[in-house]
Formats: C-alpha cells, sequence, structure tokens
C-alpha cells in the first residue's frame, strides 16, 4: 500500500487510535487480515470470523512488525478502533484507489471471471506495472484487499467482482470505481440464490451502470454473443465495446480451430487489425475470455500484435483451473476442480473430448452447488452432454446431485459401466488407480464445497516406477 500515516488512516475510516504513540508513524508495508502475512509495517485487520477471532492476534501481530491493528474493540496494543471493519477496510481502500489515480478494470460474469482475470493481467503487464485480484478474492474483503496492494508504480489494477445477490457489484464498484468494466456473460452459477437468469443479469448490469460517461474515458466491453449482456449496452452513458465471435463484434475471433491437444488457434481481429493466437490454454471457452481480454487491452492502447503475443504466451495464474499435467506413465489429469457450474462444466467437458481424441477419457465430476430448483435438470443435462461427447468413461461422485449426473448419462444411451456412481472421492480415487492406463485423459470438477481437487492430487502423486502412490 501506499505509504499513509496511521493519523490519516484513523481520519479515513472514522476511527479512534489506541495505545498508539505516534500517531504520524506510516503503515509501509501490506494491508492483511491473515496474522501470517504480516510484514514490518503492516496494518493487520482484525474479522471475527466462524472459527477464529483476529483481535486475538493482535499482540502477536505488533510484535511481528504490524504498525497498528485494524479493530473494532481496543486490543492492548496500537490500533484503530471503527465500529464496522469491513466498512472501514473499503473506505480506506477507496480513498488510496482515489490517491493514487491509477487505471481501474473491473471484471464480472457468471463464469470464467478469474481465468479472464488472469488474462488481463497477463496482457497489460506487458506495458506496465499492473496489480490484479489473487485467486478469486472477489468479494466485500477480497477486493479492498487487493486495491490496497496497489502502488504509486501501478498503472493497471484489475479487480474481479462476483455477487450473490442485487446491490453487491454496485457496492464493489462504489468501493473501487472503475475506468473499463467487463461483463462476461450471464449464466445459472448462484441461480438459486438470485432466481433466474434475469435476476443475474440485473446484478451483473450494476458494473455498466457504475462507469463514467464516455467523455470521462468510461468503457464498457460486453459479449456480443450473449443477449442478456449485449442488453447492458441501454444501462450505461460510457463507450460500449462489444467483443465475441459474432461478426458485429468490434473484437472477435475467426478462423477458430483446436490444436490436436485441445488449445485454441484463432485470428483475432481488432479495429486496428488482425493477427494470430495459439494459446497455451485448453479448451474452445477460452476463445471468449481471450477476446475479453484483447479488447480490454486494445482499448488501454496496446497494438493488436502486442496482445495477439502476450495472449499466445498467457499461462494458468489461479490453481485448479483447467491445470494439465502428464503423469510419467502418460496418464495426463485435467485439474479443473476450483468450481463448477453448468456452464464451465459444458466448456471442460468439451475440453476434454478435444483432448482425448484417439485416447481413453474420464469425466470424474461431482456436484454443482447453489442452482435451486434447476439443480435436477442441470445435473441430468451434464449427464447426458458427457454420453454424446463420447467420454469414454463418467464417474459420478457424491450424493444425490452425483446420482443425477449418472442417471442423466444412462437415460442418453451410456451402457454397461460407462457410467459409474461412487460415494466419495476415496471412492473414485480407488476405482481410478484400479483401471488407469497410459495415454488416459482424467477431467476432474465439482463446486468447491466437494473437494475434488483430493482426487486430482492423489492421481498425481506418483512412485518410482509411475505407479500411483497413495497419499
Amino acid at each position: 500500500m501506499i505509504a499513509l500515516s496511521l493519523a490519516e488512516i484513523a481520519a479515513v475510516v472514522g476511527g479512534q487510535t489506541h495505545d498508539i504513540p505516534d500517531p504520524s508513524a506510516q503503515v509501509t508495508g501490506p494491508v492483511v487480515r491473515d496474522s501470517r502475512e504480516v510484514e514490518p509495517g503492516s496494518l493487520f485487520v482484525a474479522f471475527v470470523g466462524e472459527h477464529a477471532d483476529g483481535h486475538d492476534y493482535a499482540a502477536a501481530v505488533v510484535e511481528a512488525g504490524a504498525a497498528a491493528v485494524l479493530a473494532s474493540r481496543p486490543v492492548g496494543v496500537p490500533a484503530i478502533v471503527v465500529d464496522d471493519v469491513q466498512a472501514a477496510l473499503g473506505a480506506l481502500a477507496r480513498h488510496v484507489v482515489h490517491k493514487l489515480g491509477t487505471t481501474l478494470v473491473a471484471l464480472t460474469g457468471s463464469a470464467g471471471k478469474t481465468s479472464t482475470k488472469d488474462l488481463i493481467a497477463q496482457v497489460l503487464r506487458r506495458r506496465a506495472p499492473t496489480v490484479f485480484t489473487p485467486g478469486s478474492l472477489n468479494n466485500e474483503i477480497g477486493l479492498p484487499l487487493t486495491a490496497l496492494s496497489a502502488t504509486e508504480e501501478t498503472k493497471f489494477l484489475v479487480l474481479e467482482m462476483g455477487a450473490r445477490g442485487i446491490g453487491h457489484i454496485r457496492y464493489l464498484a462504489d468501493l473501487t470505481p472503475p475506468k473499463v468494466g467487463l461483463v462476461l456473460n450471464v449464466g445459472t452459477a448462484h441461480i438459486g440464490e438470485f432466481g433466474g437468469r434475469e435476476q443475474i443479469a440485473q446484478a451483473k448490469g450494476e458494473l455498466v451502470e457504475s462507469l463514467p460517461p464516455a467523455s470521462e474515458g468510461g468503457t464498457a466491453i460486453l459479449n456480443a454473443d450473449d443477449p442478456l449482456v449485449r442488453a447492458m449496452a441501454s444501462r450505461t452513458q460510457a463507450k460500449v465495446v462489444l467483443f465475441g465471435e459474432s461478426g458485429e463484434a468490434d473484437v472477435r475471433a475467426e478462423n477458430v480451430r483446436l490444436t490436436d491437444s485441445g488449445q485454441p488457434v484463432f485470428s483475432l481481429r481488432t479495429p486496428s487489425g488482425c493477427s494470430d493466437v495459439t494459446m497455451r490454454l485448453y479448451g474452445e471457452h477460452h476463445v471468449s475470455n481471450a477476446l475479453a481480454a484483447a479488447a480490454v487491452a486494445h482499448e488501454l492502447g496496446m497494438s493488436v500484435e502486442e496482445i495477439a503475443t502476450a495472449l499466445s504466451e498467457a499461462g494458468s495464474l489461479s490453481r485448479w483451473r483447467m491445470e494439465v499435467t502428464e503423469r510419467p506413465d502418460g496418464v495426463t489429469i485435467v485439474n479443473d476442480a476450483y468450481n463448477a457450474n453448468p456452464e464451465s462444466m459444458r466448456a471442460a467437458l468439451r475440453a476434454l473430448a478435444a483432448m482425448g481424441k484417439g485416447r481413453r477419457t474420464w469425466a470424474v465430476l461431482g456436484k454443482m452447488a447453489e442452482l435451486g430448483d434447476e439443480a435436477l435438470a442441470e445435473h441430468d443435462a451434464v449427464g447426458r452432454l458427457a454420453v454424446r461427447l463420447n467420454v469414454g468413461k463418467l464417474v459420478a461422485v457424491g450424493g444425490r446431485e452425483a446420482s443425477w449426473l449418472q442417471l442423466g448419462a444412462y437415460n442418453e444411451g451410456s451402457w454397461g459401466e460407462e457410467s459409474v456412481h461412487v460415494s466419495d472421492a476415496q471412492a473414485a480415487v480407488d476405482l481410478l488407480r484400479s483401471e488407469l492406463r497410459p495415454g488416459d485423459v482424467v477431467l476432474v470438477k465439482a463446486s468447491r464445497s466437494v473437494g475434488l481437487e483430493s482426487v486430482a492430487q492423489a492421481l498425481l502423486a506418483t512412485g518410482a516406477e509411475g505407479e500411483v502412490a497413495a497419499r
């Protein structure tokens, strides 16, 4: 974070200083909420969580070098005490972002946010210092913490914004007002909480409503291939730029194909020219993500050649998202277990089918959470799609939702042992250990709560002879 005195921070957040001998002392280190991340000069934010109270670590973090604690009660060490720690953190982020004047890019969408955010960051940082959301820390706590990690050298600040209800994105955009706003898609992720895709579109569109008008540099970047996103053009005074495969898109992909290993190749066309892209990422769904990143970069002054080169060299920065690893025995593990919704599940299955041409494929799938009344139909549809894509074997892991996955496969024509329902991750590991053979490709995917990354990790733990080792 930029250096601020404790007195200035207290004024910004409306807090009172306690046990601070020198209010002019500065916070020169990062703002953190995890006591293990404290560095000399840090500001430690004491949240009261379900399992731990940050205030209990106050003495330890000051001893480790923290300048002070942002707290909701006095803690016996230097502290700025406020009524609401989360609100104070947001106010501090708003102050720092305004003071820095950096170009802020915000993005949202039902699927692909993190992968696209990582692509945008990798493209923009070729031009200038860039700070971006780590992983999926896109909520009321993660977003301001990311913003506070920017410094005077930061030219671009790229922030992912998540939402679980109407008003969430409006709140985040008020904390960190964007100049460029990107909406990727409107899908069915969290549909059980929102109540329908129209409500999801209403929430996601709050981002473009928050942008400054075109005369002040505001730019809304919208997916031309998603009607609900494209319709958001009427909700903003910002300049509108369309991306997608549609012929009407300002930034679009032409001649899209996949390599034998499932990596996208396409011609990137922008208003300033065309250049070829060969991606390192896996799956055709990354074409849309790449176009979104290209549209952002083009609006921020990068040439099409620079953008294409950066996209061709970009990798995956966030764990458990289409992580492709080949074991010594030739088995390929695709760990996409960070999260799942119907759109991302379909994209992953299509990527598996592309990667597995001429090879035996396995889809190890689990529950997609927060689908409400759509849960049965959506799990059934994914099971059916696995059969239509000729996935060699579906392993449905877990309880009721997993049984719906297998039922969908069965009703679509799965026969014999092409699909199987197992109770838990360990049962899936045991099955795969006994049946995998060199050359197989295994996709592992489910919602985060299922924890299927343990299956991928167990399969990647190999012994000296290339056999799977127990964990």
